[in-house]
């Protein structure tokens, strides 16, 4: 196991290298460039623009280089875990991503417990009561879920639930109260659960009904093998058969995601939070890529590589923990 993880925390530093060059060339070759947007926020035409004033702009965000060495100097910062300033404010990008993180992490952490916590027992009741009436109709009630927009699904929310032209119960903006910092921590606390309500929602229905099918599907295929009907055979109960056998080895597509998982909660949800204004990683991100603002792009996108990589070496581990057929060489 030592072996496996060190070769693979090596493997690390190559993909992860491949990926930032990658990244670095298409942010830095889009379309449209963060020298001219500045200036135009200046209130200056472009044609009117002096190369003298284009230049001299350029220089001052270390545009003026060929991206080779701008690509050299980004990664000489990046080792030191300092992602360069913003070009938006010309705050530090690292303090700017702290800020939004915390928000992000707290959602999607609540949304990733519920996911796991709801999509298995209803795969497993759909697995084995297949084709039954409460199989159907969690089917299609699954499928329905999955077919919504979560951005329409946020809107109703926020029209039906959220004070608009009939309750009032949720709040719909941001993530606390004001003035919630200075309440007792207990009604914080509840303050800012109560405003993660409908985002938590709109986070979790879609992928919920998603990863019970594969919770689904995995069980159906792991109650037909062998060993399945040798321990049904012995006499063991149901719940037994299915809990203690098959559940373990059933969990392999589920635990496949959990790669793509990680990254989501760097990532966020752009729409989501922009439709309650949180400010968080998805808003944030949002932001850069409108401004064009290199820096905070290619900081963001340096920690969901990494947690990319971290959640594809978690999912390979977890491969052993459940299914003792596979071995980690």
């Amino acid at each position: 196991m030592k072996a496996y993880l060190v070769r693979r925390l090596l493997l690390m530093i190559p993909t992860f290298l491949g990926i930032t060059v990658i990244t670095f060339m298409v942010v830095q070759l889009a379309p449209g460039s963060p020298v001219f947007l500045k200036l135009h926020h200046a209130e200056m035409a472009a044609g009117s623009l002096s190369e003298e004033v284009i230049e001299a702009t350029k220089k001052l965000y270390g545009l003026d280089k060929p991206i080779h060495q701008r690509y050299v100097i980004w990664l000489r910062q990046m080792v030191t875990f300092d992602f360069g300033n913003s070009y938006k404010d010309h705050r530090p990008v690292t303090a700017r991503i702290l800020e939004s993180l915390p928000i992000t992490i707290q959602l999607n952490l609540i949304s990733l417990f519920l996911i796991y916590l709801f999509s298995v027992p209803l795969g497993i009741f759909s697995a084995t009561h297949q084709y039954s009436v409460g199989d159907r109709i969690s089917t299609l009630g699954l499928f329905i879920l999955y077919s919504l927009p979560n951005f329409w699904v946020a809107m109703l929310l926020m029209f039906f639930l959220g004070g608009g032209a009939f309750l009032d119960w949720f709040p719909v903006y941001g993530v606390s109260a004001v003035g919630a910092d200075d309440w007792p921590w207990y009604e914080w606390l509840a303050d800012r659960l109560w405003h993660m309500v409908l985002p938590v929602f709109c986070l979790t229905y879609s992928s919920l009904a998603m990863m019970s099918r594969y919770a689904r599907a995995g069980m159906i295929e792991t109650i037909r093998q062998d060993y399945i009907r040798t321990a049904r055979a012995y006499g063991f109960s149901e719940r037994i058969v299915v809990y203690k056998y098959a559940l373990r080895n059933s969990l392999i597509p589920i635990i496949t995601l959990l790669g793509a998982l990680l990254p989501s909660m760097i990532g966020g949800s752009v729409i989501i939070e922009s439709i309650f204004s949180i400010p968080g990683m998805g808003r944030l991100s949002f932001e850069a890529i409108l401004a064009r603002d290199y820096p905070m792009i290619m900081g963001i996108l340096s920690f969901s590589a990494v947690l990319t990589l971290i959640g594809l070496a978690v999912s390979d581990i977890l491969y052993a923990m459940v299914d003792p057929r596979i071995k980690l060489r």
